[in-house]
């Protein structure tokens, strides 16, 4: 079961991120979604457009809107994205998942005598200790 959403991302004082779509089954789901809020979609702050460019990025699942209001010009950059613990890739859902705090080696290596958990550079979500 994946986990997919679609985001936006901009600058309006400080850095945003916000969610367009979220709960999205499969990256084919995400990716419709994504392609209807191109022209639809607005900041959550008052702009009146009066021209919108799409820029699609090389990888096709990201692309900038400027959108020209009245007396700005505003950008933002949509992208769908999945939450690695629920991905349907196997191998990277389980390298995601977290077992008492440390995520438990496939091959079989023992962890550090000292309790301290080994560190990795594989992405993973992490809920912190005592929550």
């Amino acid at each position: 079961m994946g986990d997919w959403v679609v985001t936006a991302e901009y600058y309006s004082d400080t850095y945003r991120t916000e969610f367009i779509c979220r709960g999205l089954e499969t990256k084919d789901q995400a990716l419709k979604a994504l392609r209807a809020a191109l022209h639809t979609y607005l900041p959550s702050k008052a702009i009146v457009e009066k021209r919108r460019h799409v820029y699609r990025f090389a990888d096709q699942e990201s692309y900038l809107v400027v959108i020209k209001g009245r007396l700005t010009e505003w950008e933002c950059t949509l992208r769908v994205a999945e939450l690695i613990s629920d991905s349907t890739d196997p191998a990277v859902a389980e390298r995601a998942r977290l077992e008492d705090g440390a995520a438990e080696p496939e091959d079989g290596t023992v962890q550090p005598e000292d309790g301290a958990a080994a560190v990795s550079d594989e992405p993973r979500d992490r809920i912190p200790p005592g929550y």
